[in-house]
């Protein structure tokens, strides 16, 4: 009889694996893939269609020398026919389905006059069809002796064994050291009968996830189990069907975008634009294995808060939430459904991930994508409350917002028009406070702001005191976050024990738009007028003292952040438009505001782990990774809804984008390095050296596209000054005596020196933020943090989930050391490694938390990033046995070594708790003076919120 067109003779790819070749299929011109019904995808070949057309012909005339003949021509032509309609269809190349090249092998007979032989070619495909279609009603009709299901209509079933089992050993396929069989016997320990269907499926992922200590696969495992549940909701709400398994998610996925797009286009969530694309060859580049990389965190993070839903039933899929976000960014493209596919498989293979505001509302009726807004707040009461009212519209939609405070004139400082006296700052502050409250972003969240003031203004003592909990409530502010604005005079000051003066910004309105030397020299102006006293408003303090005050409030209240005015400003390509008055939400964006000009800042992460191959970063892959992730940068800032103008003017003229990292630590982990080391600060060095490389010449191509930025004339690019080179003007500004950073390189830049001359697509590229959200929806560690704990609880709106840390379990097991002890072991120490024995110094040292790694490593792996970016890096830092001296070393050092800005300061207090395990019923000391824990069940720790972005309330950069 007849053969299927490409029959399965290959083994499906192994889930998380990776195939270089059938990824350059994908992309290369002409070159085609298909997805065979086993899942696996492969090459696309003439030969195959060849062979199935003839034995199609051979079945119906028979194998004579006469026909022979004719067969042999006829089936060359026609094969040539169905492989010129996919290469027309899909000149860029692409994957199609197996059912879709026979559809291709049916019309071809039938338009050749063949229909005899197409009449039977399509008897046997249905025929086929049924067959599988029995396999599988035999393979899953295992009806549960006892326990039945309750239907959503009250009719009870027996419980389906078979599916039961075929759903558990896709979720378990490719794992290593799973137990299927354990998962099923535990499961049915807590099913009873009667029990609804929704609720089989919560005990089989509630029987996964206790797991997880166990072994990390588990995660996967309990991933795979939760997306039967997701795919019944969605595919039932989009008609296409009632349930589906994995495997057979390789046919549905390409019917089920079309259905996704009209249903969403239908209720209004979807743009209508969306159905302009070619959905079938959308449909056919949908790649189902892709599934199986969640972890459980990752998919019920996208399940909870990122899938589109109407009625509260979540009608996206993960593949086609990939794909909803690609056609978002692709829109406008004049190859849409070539650069759609890029997108889509850039993001559904986790090499690269968008920002938090762009996967929420890509391809949306409102497509807010920007995730960061840098605003001026003018010294007047109608611009004060113009400021407030763009707050407001900018967070309604999803964006985190910096204001710049700094003009605004200080409390007791004269008020012409009403002949009176300011009240300050502060009292605007508390309104900012409860705008950001009232907002919340359509309930996804709260709204999110940071409020920022120079080191010079007069109300500074008083805004280093907004969010104590004691004083007068009235003026704090408790949920907004703050950040001090410092001048390297200032600092230069503190090294030298000197005087430090401040001044309202009414009567020294220049200092605020002056930086580095030109700053110093008006600011000794004003301090030698106010010693004549022509300067009735001004207060002289030891520089010492307010630095101390300041890194008590850091210590006590977590705010305000130190953020250093000057490398910001002397570093920035954009000096000869603009000042940078402020950073952001999270301390990575450095842009230019104005009262005329609201700075926009668009965000993504590469995913470094992903490009480490053989325990090497792999550049060529990198540098792909990073072309395509500044095209999708920059097709935002043309698509993006702008809720105020002077955003959308800024964003235009400028075009700025940020592109960081995430998972840094893994990274490490695979090459088997210490965070704490000479070679993780070179790995730092390194890594984003090419990153800015490959970034820059990504712009400059754009460019040579698109055309260069606006404002790009004399600009940093416009003269040849790379971010390398701009630590040249910081050192010469501030001083040697004042800083020490590396200077070394790599790569050979001066090509790319002489190519930023003739043009640059973005003002701006490259900013590392926090990436807590999306990090945990690929998976990895976020953004350049090390490692919290190696075991730990975490808390975020989708519910409480224990993280282990694969690559510990890994090594451990490698050594013979992972067993229960060992994970009651790490439960007791709270995630930590240094206090159990018998695990070896090497993997103590490769395995240090956050707290157990020097901070000077952090602060030196920052440094080196430091010199390639044009912005700056959400940079945490982690203080054990935290002091004000330790403040003090650090925060200096931070300086000294020419960082931008910190971020979040995260302390140990100098004493913590003795504790005792149940299990060896020994007492470890952690530290001396503590008090005893006994009797306790080991748990796993739960993990601090190491960044805003983190808690449950906020998601705003990423």
């Amino acid at each position: 009889m007849h053969t299927e067109a490409t029959r399965d003779t290959q083994q499906p790819l192994p889930p998380n694996a990776s195939d270089d070749s059938l990824e350059l299929a994908a992309t290369a011109p002409g070159l085609l893939r298909v997805i065979k019904r086993n899942g696996s995808v492969v090459p696309y070949t003439d030969d195959k269609i060849a062979v199935a057309i003839t034995k199609a012909f051979l079945a119906v005339e028979g194998g004579t020398a006469a026909a022979s003949s004719r067969i042999h021509d006829t089936v060359a032509r026609l094969a040539e026919q169905v492989t010129a309609t996919f290469q027309r269809r899909m000149p860029s190349g692409g994957t199609l389905h197996i059912e879709d090249i026979q559809d291709q092998v049916e019309l071809a007979l039938m338009r050749a006059g063949e229909h005899k032989v197409a009449r039977d070619y399509v008897i046997y495909r249905e025929a086929r069809a049924q067959e599988r279609k029995r396999a599988r009603s035999e393979e899953v009709a295992q009806p549960h002796p006892s326990i039945r299901i309750t239907g959503a209509d009250g009719s009870l079933q027996p419980l389906d064994m078979g599916r039961l089992q075929t759903i558990i050993t896709e979720a378990c396929e490719g794992l290593a050291e799973v137990d299927g069989a354990l998962i099923e016997r535990e499961t049915l320990k807590n099913l009873y009968d009667g029990v609804a269907q929704k609720d089989v499926n919560t005990a089989l992922v509630m029987t996964a996830r206790t797991l997880v200590e166990r072994e990390p696969n588990y995660s996967y495992v309990t991933a795979r189990l939760l997306l039967d549940s997701l795919r019944a909701e969605a595919l039932s709400f989009l008609g296409v069907a009632t349930a589906a398994t994995h495997h057979e998610m390789a046919e549905l996925y390409a019917r089920a975008l079309p259905a996704y797009i009209a249903k969403g286009i239908e209720h209004e969530l979807l743009a209508p634009n969306l159905a302009d694309y070619d959905l079938d060859k959308l449909g056919a580049a949908l790649n189902h294995e892709r599934d199986q990389q969640f972890a459980y965190l990752g998919l019920q993070t996208l399940y909870d808060r990122y899938f589109i839903h109407k009625d509260d039933v979540r009608f996206e899929l993960p593949q086609i939430f990939f794909m909803r976000v690609a056609m978002g960014l692709a829109i406008e493209e004049p190859q849409k459904e070539e650069r759609a596919i890029e997108f889509y498989n850039l993001l559904s293979s986790f090499d690269y991930m968008a920002s938090t505001p762009t996967l929420f509302n890509a391809g949306t009726l409102r497509p807010q994508l920007s995730s960061c807004y840098l605003t001026t707040v003018p010294d007047d009461l109608g611009g004060i409350y113009s400021a407030l009212r763009d707050n407001a519209l900018l967070s309604k939609f999803a964006g985190g917002l910096g204001n710049d405070w700094t003009p605004v004139r200080a409390l007791g400082a004269y008020i012409k028009g009403t002949n009176g006296k300011s009240q300050g700052v502060v009292p605007f502050l508390k309104v900012v406070n409860d705008t950001a409250v009232a907002v919340n972003q359509g309930g996804k969240r709260k709204g999110a702001v940071c409020a920022y003031l120079e080191t010079w203004h007069l109300d500074i003592e008083e805004f280093l005191e907004l969010r104590k909990n004691t004083g007068d409530d009235r003026r704090r502010t408790h949920d907004m976050n703050t950040a001090n604005w410092i001048p390297d005079l200032f600092m230069k000051r503190v090294f030298d024990d000197g005087p430090w003066t401040l001044f309202s910004p009414s009567d020294v309105p220049d200092l605020h738009d002056l930086t580095g030397k030109a700053f110093e020299e008006r600011y000794e102006y004003y301090e030698a007028m106010a010693g004549y006293g022509k300067l009735k408003l001004h207060k002289t303090i030891a520089a010492k003292d307010l630095w101390r005050k300041m890194l008590s409030m850091l210590f006590e209240t977590g705010h305000p952040w130190i953020t250093f005015k000057d490398p910001c400003n002397l570093r920035s390509p954009q000096q000869h438009v603009g000042v940078v008055h402020s950073s952001n939400l999270c301390t990575e964006i450095t842009l230019n505001t104005s009262p005329d000009e609201i700075a926009v800042c668009n965000l993504g992460s590469v995913n470094l782990p992903q490009h480490i191959v053989d325990g090497k970063l792999d550049l060529e892959k990198l540098r792909r990774t990073v072309s395509t992730a500044v095209r999708m940068l920059d097709n935002v800032i043309d698509i993006n809804y702008y809720s105020v103008p002077q955003a959308k003017n800024s964003n235009f003229r400028h075009r700025p984008v940020g592109l960081g990292l995430m998972g840094f630590q893994d990274a490490l982990y695979l090459q088997h390095l210490a965070y704490g080391s000479e070679a993780a600060v070179a790995f730092a060095d390194r890594s984003m050296e090419a990153i800015s490389y490959f970034a820059i010449q990504a712009s400059c191509e754009l460019a040579d596209e698109r055309g260069a930025y606006e404002s790009f004339d004399g600009s940093l690019w416009s003269k040849g000054i790379l971010p390398l080179d701009s630590q040249q003007i910081l050192i010469e500004q501030r001083g040697q005596k004042y800083i020490d950073v590396d200077l070394s390189e790599s790569l050979d830049w001066a090509p790319l020196r002489e190519r930023a001359k003739k043009g640059i697509r973005n003002s701006n590229i490259m900013a590392i933020a926090p990436t807590a959200t999306i990090s945990n929806i690929v998976g990895v560690s976020q953004s350049i943090e090390p490692t919290y704990q190696n075991l730990y609880v975490k808390s975020n709106l989708s519910g409480e989930f224990t993280v282990i840390n694969p690559y510990l379990v890994h090594d451990l097991k490698a050594r013979g050391l992972w067993d229960p002890v060992m994970v009651n072991d790490l439960k007791y120490y709270d995630g930590s490694v240094q206090q159990i024995d018998r695990i070896p110094q090497d993997l103590k040292d490769l395995y240090a938390t956050a707290f157990e790694v020097d901070t000077k490593w952090i602060v030196e792996a920052a440094s080196r990033r430091q010199k390639w970016l044009d912005q700056a890096q959400s940079l945490n830092l982690y203080i054990a046995g935290a002091s004000g001296k330790k403040l003090d070393v650090t925060y200096r050092m931070a300086w000294f070594r020419g960082l931008k800005t910190t971020y979040y300061l995260r302390a140990l207090a100098a004493t913590s708790t003795e504790k005792s395990t149940i299990t060896t019923g020994t007492l470890n000391a952690v530290s001396s003076g503590g008090q005893e824990t006994l009797n306790a069940a080991p748990q796993p720790a739960p993990v601090p919120l190491a960044c805003s972005i983190d808690n449950p309330d906020c998601e705003a950069c990423q």
